[in-house]
């Protein structure tokens, strides 16, 4: 949407285009403008409100990776449930890179977990690298404190994906879980149940984590599989 465009062009940084990219396999140089997210939130907040906005969200695909970005902060911003559910699942097809994706943390999700549940067991199931990674994450985010169930944990482990990003993801979501969940989480590891992989990326990110105390990440260490 070129007003959006013209936004950004202004704020166009070229090495930090090329630091984007390199941080984002996948991603074409010239799909790229350069403008940092602190920045891109601003113009978010700049629009809030206006005509601009339903007009940006409907037109997909975009361009820029910045267009990009600045469709899943609205979609974070969003305080309709049904709306924000709606817009991600007309979004999710045009979400090519795991930045697009992982910005995606719609606030309202908190209020509306049972019928939020439901969607998330529908997306971690789909063929589409970044809607099951989407499913995850908000598993990961939204249902690891309040209301917690030990069932939550088994959903990304029958997973079985050859896939990085996701496989990344549900990583992170089990470092996450013994981060906040120990005991619960910790026959995930002992039992070997989840794939070598993402057991060991698991257990790495739980020793980087500064939410395990040193008698946990000495313990877990201990865990890990020979490939």
């Amino acid at each position: 949407m070129q007003e959006i465009i013209d936004l950004f062009l202004p704020l166009s940084d070229s090495k930090y285009g090329d630091f984007t990219v390199k941080l984002t396999p996948g991603l074409k140089r010239e799909k790229v403008i350069g403008v940092r997210v602190p920045q891109i939130r601003q113009i978010a907040k700049k629009i809030a409100g206006t005509t601009i906005v339903s007009s940006f969200l409907s037109e997909l695909p975009h361009v820029y990776y910045e267009e990009n970005i600045l469709h899943s902060i609205l979609i974070t911003e969003c305080k309709n449930f049904n709306e924000c559910v709606s817009l991600i699942e007309c979004f999710m097809p045009y979400i090519d890179n795991w930045a697009v994706c992982d910005i995606i943390t719609p606030k309202v999700f908190r209020k509306n977990k049972e019928t939020l549940i439901c969607k998330i067991k529908e997306w971690i199931l789909s063929e589409e690298t970044y809607t099951c990674r989407l499913g995850i994450k908000f598993l990961m985010n939204f249902f690891l404190d309040a209301g917690f169930k030990e069932e939550y944990l088994s959903y990304p482990s029958k997973i079985d994906r050859d896939d990085y990003y996701v496989n990344m993801m549900i990583a992170w979501f089990y470092a996450t879980a013994l981060a906040k969940q120990y005991n619960s989480t910790l026959p995930y590891l002992v039992n070997n149940i989840l794939p070598i992989w993402v057991h060991n990326k698991a257990i790495q990110k739980g020793v980087e984590s500064f939410r395990l105390d040193s008698q946990q990440k000495e313990y877990i260490k201990r865990l890990k599989r020979a490939r």
